[in-house]
């Protein structure tokens, strides 16, 4: 059975978790945010885009 979770809720997700449980701050958790929206406008985002995509498929390919 093959379980497939969208990668924004999952770092959603581990966000929630870091606030929760590690003593993240919610401030610090929006500086993360837009240090995401500038990424994605930046000239770096095609290569984050297919790292993810790689690793995903690594991941996704691994035969338990």
């Amino acid at each position: 059975m093959a379980l497939s979770i969208s990668a924004v809720v999952l770092l959603a997700i581990v966000v929630f978790l870091l606030i929760r449980k590690s003593g993240l701050k919610g401030g610090h958790a929006a500086v993360c945010v837009l240090l995401g929206f500038y990424l994605a406008s930046s000239s770096i985002a095609p290569t984050i885009t297919e790292l993810t995509t790689n690793v995903a498929g690594m991941i996704g390919g691994i035969k338990f």
